[in-house]
């Protein structure tokens, strides 16, 4: 599946109902004093304990400062709103990753002009070329004439 620029954001995930207990789970070890809110390091034990990385100082910051603040810190409900929004991301930059290797028929750990056309060609071959060069030139990650993939954390 591919999405326009415009519209490349991740489509709604719902979590099961064992991975939901795991995230309560989570909050409820990393609220060791039961304040019923994990405070900034709390939320940063919290990232690692699901997703195995310590959140930067900007991504610290950006969740902290969307905290109500007649609280102390990320109650449940908001923590369980950030996870997801988390969860849905990294499934959706999985999902260009897939993508991208599937282009990537060299294993180069970039594309070409030539390699889109070919795969173009293969699951769009009524698209036009014009389409297919704007498309190419629309990428951000690119690299003179060569387009490279970098997961989220590798991004700005």
């Amino acid at each position: 599946m591919f999405f326009s620029q415009a519209g490349a954001r991740p489509r709604m995930w719902e979590a099961s109902p064992s991975e939901h207990k795991k995230w309560v789970e989570v909050f409820k070890t990393c609220d060791e004093e039961n304040k019923g809110y994990l405070s900034r390091e709390d939320f940063k034990v919290a990232v690692v304990m699901l997703f195995g990385y310590k959140p930067s100082k900007i991504e610290a910051d950006a969740v902290m400062s969307s905290v109500d603040l007649n609280t102390s810190g990320i109650l449940l409900k908001e923590f369980l709103d950030i996870v997801r929004k988390k969860k849905e991301a990294q499934l959706y930059w999985n999902e260009i990753r897939h993508i991208f290797t599937a282009f990537d028929r060299h294993y180069r750990g970039y594309l070409t002009l030539e390699d889109f056309k070919k795969a173009f060609k293969q699951v769009a071959p009524k698209l036009s070329e014009r389409i297919i060069l704007e498309v190419f030139s629309m990428d951000v990650l690119r690299v003179g004439t060569r387009h490279a993939f970098a997961s989220p954390q590798c991004l700005p």
